[in-house]
Order: structure tokens, then C-alpha cells, then sequence
């Protein structure tokens, strides 16, 4: 196994995923690190190569969880938003339906 070449690609689809905001690949890629990692440090000491991706792979996963944090709290305000106006879009859709149906309110 090139634990080195292994690592550089999945850094570069995580890369991908981040640039995307893939968050099925995200999770997909988190998942394979998981258990794909353990098993290469299992093969023994990294070289200088291997430590090298390992970092690369370590930065890219730190900023793919960045971006799902940020992209949660903007999920966050926005559905708090919609709970908000909530009311408001009751008060619409019924005036809406009525109109629709000649029914005067």
C-alpha cells in the first residue's frame, strides 16, 4: 500500500468536497479516514513523505469541519428566521386561499 499516494488522494476529494460544500462527501470521506487511517499506522513509522500528506490531509479535514460549523450556523439563523415569520406566512397562505376562492375575510 503507498500510504503516501493513499493520504494525497484523500486529501485532494476532501479538498473537493470542501470547495463544493459536499456534505454527503464530507461525511463520506470523514467515514473512510476513520477507518482507513488505523490501518495504515498499523503498517509502522510514517517517512517524512507519509507525515507530509498525513499534515495535508489533517488541514484540509480541519477546514472541512470550519465549513460545517459555519454552514450549520448559517442553517441555524435561518430556520430560527423562518420560525420568525412563521405567523406571518400562516396569515398569508389562509388570506391567499381565501382570495382564490372569492371569499372575502
Amino acid at each position: 500500500m503507498d500510504r503516501q499516494r493513499t493520504l494525497l488522494q484523500m486529501a485532494q476529494k476532501m479538498s473537493a468536497a470542501v470547495a463544493a460544500e459536499d456534505w454527503n462527501m464530507l461525511a463520506a470521506m470523514n467515514t473512510l479516514m476513520t477507518t482507513t487511517l488505523p490501518q495504515m499506522a498499523a503498517h509502522g513509522p510514517w517517512n517524512a513523505g507519509e507525515r507530509a500528506a498525513l499534515s495535508a490531509l489533517r488541514q484540509i479535514h480541519d477546514e472541512a469541519v470550519k465549513r460545517c460549523d459555519r454552514a450549520a450556523e448559517d442553517l441555524g439563523r435561518r430556520m430560527n428566521e423562518m420560525q420568525a415569520n412563521q405567523e406571518g406566512w400562516l396569515a398569508y397562505a389562509l388570506y391567499s386561499d381565501q382570495a382564490d376562492n372569492g371569499i372575502n375575510a
